[in-house]
This record gives C-alpha cells, sequence and structure tokens, in this order.
C-alpha cells in the first residue's frame, strides 16, 4: 500500500481533516501546470497535502505550519518516511508567530477558516508577483450553501464567515478570484491583480 494510502486511512480512522482526493488532484494539477518553486502551507495536519505537492516536482521547497504538536509531530515522521524532509520543513508553531520575509510562488490556507483574510493579508506580501493563493473548504460539507442544515450556533457561525470571507473574495478590487464550488469542499486560486 503507497504512504498516501496509508494516510488516507489514518486521517479517516482519527478524524483528522485531509483534502478530498478531487481537490488534492485540482491541487496538485495546479502546481504542475504553474511549477512554483517555493511553497507556503497554512495547517499542515499529519502531512498528507505537503507530501502530495512535493511529489510534484523535486525542486520545490515547501515551509509547512501547524500548531497541533500531535499532528506536526506525525507530520514531520511521514515527511521523514517519504525521504523528503529536505525539501519540506515543518514548524511547530502558532501561524501568527511565523514571520519570515521569504517570498512564495503559491501560499496554500487550510488552517482555521474564519481566520482566512487574516491569513491572506497577513502573508500577502510573501507571494511572489505571479503567485497564487489556494484556499480549501470554502464550502464547509455543503453547509456554507445550505445553512437550514446546521444545527450547532458554533457551525453556524463558522459558515457565516467562510460565505462572507468568499462573497468578499469574488468581489475584492484587488484580487481575481476563481472559486470551483464543486471541486473537493470547495476549491479557490486567487491572485494580486497587476496595477
Amino acid at each position: 500500500m503507497d504512504k498516501l494510502e496509508q494516510l488516507e486511512i489514518t486521517a479517516k480512522e482519527n478524524n483528522v481533516p485531509i483534502m478530498m482526493k478531487d481537490g488534492i488532484e485540482f491541487l496538485t494539477d495546479l502546481i504542475i501546470e504553474r511549477k512554483p518553486k517555493s511553497i507556503l502551507e497554512l495547517g499542515t495536519a499529519i502531512g498528507y497535502s505537503a507530501i502530495q505537492m512535493a511529489r510534484c516536482d523535486q525542486s520545490i521547497e515547501i515551509d509547512t505550519i501547524e500548531l497541533d504538536e500531535v499532528r506536526g509531530k506525525q507530520a514531520i515522521q511521514n515527511i521523514l518516511d517519504e525521504k523528503l524532509d529536505h525539501r519540506v520543513h515543518v514548524h511547530l508553531m502558532n501561524i501568527d508567530d511565523f514571520i519570515t520575509d521569504k517570498k512564495y510562488d503559491l501560499i496554500f490556507i487550510d488552517a482555521a477558516k474564519a481566520q482566512y483574510r487574516r491569513y491572506m493579508e497577513m502573508f500577502k506580501d510573501n507571494l511572489t508577483d505571479n503567485g497564487v493563493f489556494v484556499f480549501d473548504n470554502l464550502c464547509f460539507h455543503g453547509l456554507v450553501d445550505n445553512p437550514a442544515l446546521i444545527q450547532s450556533r458554533q457551525t453556524r457561525q463558522l459558515c457565516r464567515k467562510i460565505r462572507d470571507f468568499r462573497e468578499w473574495l469574488l468581489n475584492a478590487d484587488d484580487y481575481n478570484c476563481d472559486f470551483r464550488k464543486n471541486i473537493g469542499d470547495g476549491v479557490a486560486v486567487v491572485s494580486v491583480k497587476t496595477r
């Protein structure tokens, strides 16, 4: 069994959120097409998407940030098992504490959904001129577009924040947004408009 198949099973058994199959295929196809050399990932979990992205091209370098120590250590081991530790660097820390002047060709944001806009603003200056942001979970299991199905007040608030962010992205003057509602759990590719 392939390492990624093992990770998919582990994630399912332990309720670890990873990208849906067609979502990760979209992301890896985008990487193959755009050929980024440097990637920043917010939200490592167990390293599934970082490994997938690194496998696209042997010249890709990835910085990936994870707050949860248990998941982060699993990610480090999984990346080590794949012999990708020289190119994929896991930072066990809060995203807010990650300060760098490094430029990235792609910034993949799959962390706290309510913080997406703040993270985007935080790392906007770290994006190369032709770089893109990629966001996952913009449909949040279909609940963003079907609020009547939501039972919990907390989930309702989260879905409202995701919907507000999505609307802002689609209407922002400074950004171009390609939103794919039917891919994975809702994926968007966002670039900064040139002036």
